[in-house]
Formats: C-alpha cells, structure tokens, sequence
C-alpha cells in the first residue's frame, strides 16, 4: 500500500489564529494505526486556554510563541497497521484520542490501545467526542456516586455538560453553575437545571440536605466558587461540611477559606481518560490485569462508542460549529470574532 509522506495539520500560536500547514507524516512504529481523519474536535479549555482566551492573542500577540500542531480526540477509517497491532483491520471505522496523537489533521498515527471501533450508527463527528466523554466518564467513576447524589456542575462547557450527562444516566441529580445562556440552554435540553451559581437557588433546587458532590469542569481563580459550593454541601450536626469535589478542569484555588476550615470535604483530581492513557507500553498494546484496573481508557472509550450508538448521550446538541479543513483560516478564523458563540467545533479533513 502506498502511504502518504506528508499530511495537513492545523496549528496554534501566540498570534491567536488558526493556520494550516503541511508536515511529514509520523512514522508508523510498532503498535500504532495509521487512520485518515473525517472529523477532529477542539477542546477548547486544555488546547488553546478557551475560546475568548486565545481570541483574545490577536489583540496582543507574542511572536515567541510558534505555531505547533495540536488536538486529541478524532474519528476516521485504519488505513495501515504498525507491526503488532491486534484487534483493529483496514478499513475500520474508529474513534482516536491522544495528545500528539489525534491531531487535527487529515492523518494520524495513534497507539492501537487509544483507538476502539465505532459502531453501527455512530458517525465521525459524535466519534470524535471520544476524549471528552471519556474523560467525564473517568471523573464520574473518581467520585463513586451513588444512587440520587446531588451534584453541582460547575461550568457547563463541553466537558461540564457530558459530566453532567453521565451523572444523570447513573441516577444522580445534576445541577450546573454556568454565566453563558447559550450553555444553560443546552443543559435544559437534557432536563438538567442550572443557575449563574448562586447558592440561594442552588439550596432551594436540591432541598435542605445540600449537595453530596461536584465537579470542576473550569478554569481560572476558583476560592470564592469554592466557598460557595462549601455553603451548599451537606453539613453534619457538628457544622461540619461534607462532600466530594471532583477537579478535571483548571481551577485556581487554595486550601484556605471555608474548604480550608473544620469541614470533611474530598478532593479529588481526575483529568484523565482511565487507566493507562500516557503509558507508552500500555498504549501500543500492553495490557493490564483487569483485577487491578478494570476500566482501561480502552474500556472506557468502548463504553462511550455504546452510549453513543445507543442514543444515550446527544453530542450533536453540543455542536456550533462545523469546519472543512481547508476553510480553517477563513471561517473559523471570522468565528473567532464572536468566541462566545463557539462551543463544539469539529473540524471536518475530508468528505465522508
């Protein structure tokens, strides 16, 4: 089979656009898949520090910082496979994720244990959520809920509402702390209620016990947040406050004000996808004893192609913007004068 030797990546830099630019391809070693790209998706937060953020460089651009390639999470079809490579075929339809590996790109070289098949019905696009949804789902195992938990969702972008998702499919009762409209009204479409973060409607919406949990799907200083959601926990008759805050965005905070105080709040950080995800050997085919770490990223990126295929996760809802690879520069590049409006970009590299 005649490989390609150069691909088209999309880049970063200091000057806040988005530039295409053509590279040699990755080589395909041992325990990788070779996969042509049909759709990638941006997350904003961890990849350019937030829509307004890297908006926001075009005013003041640094020229030490250099375009680099980016992205994580992407979907399209195995063209060839490294040496080793078990359980995946040309020709197979998979979802990729991996930081240097799931590129925004029209071709990927990704490790086999970073990639699952997609099922029947699952397109590229919903795929390419593959990243974000698991690392939502690692976050809901990290804070063990249990039945009719009441959790606080701060922050409702793409990773706060699929946090928020996952935690109603489990039985719990989500509530999400969000300024933007336009995501609050996303979250009403799955029935999950949600306010600016005020601690008043937050009480009255999860009633006298308060919150059991929440989640820090932000970014930014986060001490006065904090001590707001230590106001809605839970609180034994002692006065101490009790709960679990699960941390999978970047939010400042320290260990100082109410959750510094008498109270038994956990925290607990989770910005992972599952076990395994940055161990090389792991990556490339290696694999763990179930009995001592069941739910591999595999495992849980496998989950997340069923909730998918299943109609149990809507991620078309959390879409705003579809982009063809070759219109980079000019469309999204205009989009990014109204970064509010942009939620879930998928970038598409070529026609399905």
């Amino acid at each position: 089979m005649n490989l390609p030797s150069t691909r088209k990546v999309i880049t970063r830099g200091g000057d806040g656009v988005l530039r295409l630019a053509q590279e040699r391809l990755p080589e395909l070693k041992p325990g990788m898949v070779l996969v042509r790209v049909f759709a990638s998706l941006v997350s904003p937060g961890t990849e350019l520090g937030g829509w307004q953020a890297y908006a926001d460089k075009r005013k003041n651009p640094n020229p030490d910082e250099k375009h680099t390639p980016f992205g994580y999470s992407n979907a399209g079809v195995v063209e060839a496979l490294g040496h080793g490579v078990a359980g995946l075929h040309v020709g197979d339809r998979v979802a990729c994720i991996g930081w240097g590996y799931a590129q925004h790109t029209d071709f990927a070289v990704v490790p086999q244990n970073l990639c699952v098949a997609t099922p029947s019905g699952v397109s590229f696009e919903q795929a390419s959520y593959a990243m974000l949804l698991a690392t939502a789902m690692h976050a809901l195992r990290r804070g063990t809920p249990e039945f009719g938990e009441k959790v606080c969702i701060v922050g409702l972008g793409l990773v706060g509402l699929l946090s928020a998702r996952l935690y109603q499919l489990a039985g719990c009762y989500p509530i999400g702390w969000e300024s933007s409209e336009h995501r609050r009204a996303l979250a009403k479409l799955w029935d999950i209620p949600s306010n600016t973060g005020s601690v008043e409607e937050t009480r009255l919406a999860v009633g006298p016990l308060g919150l059991d949990a929440a989640v820090l799907a932000n970014s930014g200083p986060c001490d006065e947040t904090i001590d707001r959601l230590v106001d809605c926990m839970k609180q034994s008759p002692d006065g101490h406050r009790m709960g679990k805050v699960m941390v999978i965005g970047w939010p400042v905070f320290s260990y100082g004000g109410k959750l510094g105080g008498m109270n038994n709040v956990d925290i607990r950080r989770c910005s992972r996808t599952g076990y395994g995800y940055h161990d090389p050997e792991w990556e490339r085919g290696a694999n763990y004893p179930d009995t001592i770490s069941g739910w591999t990223t595999t495992r849980n990126l496998e989950l997340c192609m069923d909730l998918l295929a299943a109609k149990r996760v809507d991620v078309d809802a959390l879409t705003t913007h579809r982009v063809p690879l070759g219109r980079v520069e000019s469309d999204l590049n205009a989009s990014l004068d109204h970064p509010k409006d942009l939620l879930g970009v998928v970038f598409l590299p070529q026609e399905a």
